[in-house]
C-alpha cells in the first residue's frame, strides 16, 4: 500500500472537491467553481524542496 507523504495536502484537496460537489447540487455555482479550482491547483502545485549545495 502505497502511503501519502503529505497526508494533511490530500485530506484538504478531497474537502474542496466534496464542499464544491455539495455546494453544486445546491445551487451555489459561483462558491462550486471557486472550490473546484481550488482543488485543482492545490492538486497540481508541486512544493518547494531546499536546495543542497
Amino acid at each position: 500500500m502505497n502511503i501519502s507523504k503529505n497526508i494533511y495536502r490530500d485530506v484538504m484537496i478531497g474537502l474542496f472537491f466534496v464542499t464544491g460537489v455539495l455546494s453544486f447540487v445546491s445551487g451555489q455555482f459561483i462558491l462550486s467553481t471557486l472550490l473546484f479550482g481550488s482543488a485543482s491547483l492545490t492538486s497540481n502545485l508541486n512544493q518547494a524542496t531546499p536546495a543542497h549545495i
